[in-house]
């Protein structure tokens, strides 16, 4: 069985390749390195760095930070500083690649700080990712969409399957393949769910609507604010074209209010439409999906 990696372990888990304790040494930019010490490639320490060395990861998974949460970093650093190091690599250009500490840095420009302390590490491009991605995730720093297009992002700059990338960040399959399908919605429904206007489990119900109108309309209500995301799931199924339901052998061919509830349950745990024929003793279960993706989630929650 293959080796899972947690989330709980901390970036230490994707950080610590050695003992720092024997490989870690003062990095200071405008010294040169006597020739017979070899410095390790995976730690170096400075004290402190300015700040304008420090550029964004072209790979940095967060897009949006917040100017009020900044602000608020930037007074509590004012009084405390920053205590924990920024982590980045040597862009070989005399700047520094910010691989874990962005928004820390953000803040301290705000604050006025010239310098910031910073760890140093030697990375290639697909770890400055994973590390950006996890460090982010960890901190639940990314929103929905931002951890969807990182997921996405790291798959494909690494040639990585999900049942792989599930592995690299500790995460359930059925969790990535979860947050994959948010990017299959358009534009402007992916920008409400950055900006928190429309939460996952209700974007999840906008998914299981193929009709484009269906969907929008279904979108604009959500958007109001007086749906809940069981009533959205609801809807969703609704609008989608249903078979007609086979009548229940019951007296006076009554459904069953049981059933009726049973149904929105599966539809509210499997985020689909569902359809239940029968009564409480004989019938049939129809499940829809709409794409690969949708049957490899369903199978992860019924069988996972």
């Amino acid at each position: 069985m293959a080796r899972r990696i947690g989330l709980g372990r901390g970036l230490d888990a994707l950080l610590d390749n050695n003992d720092d304790s024997k490989s870690s040494t003062v990095f200071e930019p405008e010294t040169e390195q006597a020739p017979q010490e070899k410095q390790s490639p995976l730690l170096q320490i400075t004290n402190q760095m300015q700040t304008d060395k420090l550029v964004p990861n072209p790979g940095q998974p967060r897009k949006y930070f917040d100017e009020t949460e900044l602000q608020e970093l930037a007074a509590s650093i004012k009084t405390y500083g920053i205590i924990q190091p920024v982590i980045a690599a040597d862009a070989g250009d005399g700047t520094y690649i910010i691989i874990a500490g962005e928004r820390r840095t953000r803040a301290a420009r705000l604050a006025g700080l010239e310098t910031v302390p910073v760890i140093i590490r030697d990375y290639s491009d697909q770890k400055r990712l994973e590390v950006s991605l996890i460090e982010n995730i960890q901190r639940t720093d990314l929103n929905p969409i931002e951890e969807a297009a990182a997921y996405k992002n790291l798959m494909d700059f690494s040639a990585l399957s999900q049942d792989e990338l599930a592995l690299r960040v500790g995460k359930n399959r059925s969790t990535v393949a979860n947050a994959l399908r948010l990017l299959k919605l358009p534009v402007e429904m992916q920008k409400s769910i950055e900006e928190g206007k429309v939460t996952s489990g209700h974007a999840r119900s906008l998914l299981s609507v193929t009709d484009e109108k269906a969907r929008d309309k279904l979108y604009r209500e959500i958007l109001s604010g007086d749906v809940s995301v069981r009533e959205a799931e609801k809807r969703a199924a609704e609008s989608t074209d249903k078979k007609p339901a086979a009548k229940s052998p019951v007296k006076g061919n009554n459904r069953p209010p049981e059933v009726d509830e049973m149904t929105e349950r599966f539809i509210s745990k499997l985020g689909t439409k569902v359809i239940i024929e029968g009564d409480l003793n004989k019938g049939r279960i129809h499940i829809d999906y709409f794409s690969m993706e949708d049957l490899e989630r369903l199978y992860e929650i019924l069988c996972g």
